[in-house]
């Protein structure tokens, strides 16, 4: 694939997802999560086997939360993200470890 395919491939794939940056991320320094309906907060540990990421999220204020752990090695990354209808990018928050920075990218569905 020519590096030209490959650019137009990556712009029509972040248009249809919405919304999306990413920034790093600090140890122990709280997340706010926003998946749409779920939320929640995350963090993460630097511990000796990887990035202990810790993430709870529940269903507005009567929703039950769950808890969500994950030890990220480097190039690693964890999706967290919510189900939608056929043919509609979720609201979605990826973690990823980059040698020694913990990055977030959020990426917010794209309603007509």
């Amino acid at each position: 694939m020519t590096t030209h395919r490959t650019i137009v491939a990556a712009a029509f794939a972040l248009a249809s997802i919405g919304v999306a940056h990413a920034d790093e991320f600090r140890p122990i320094e709280p997340r706010i999560i926003d998946l749409g309906e779920v939320s929640g907060v995350a963090y993460y540990t630097i511990e000796r086997d990887g990035f202990r990421l810790v993430a709870t999220l529940g269903q507005g204020e009567a929703g039950t939360p769950v808890r969500f752990e994950a030890v990220l090695a480097p190039g690693q990354s964890v999706v967290l993200s919510t189900p939608r209808e056929w043919g509609v990018a979720p609201d979605a928050v990826t973690f990823t470890r980059w040698d020694d920075q913990m990055m977030v990218r959020e990426a917010v569905a794209v309603t007509n």
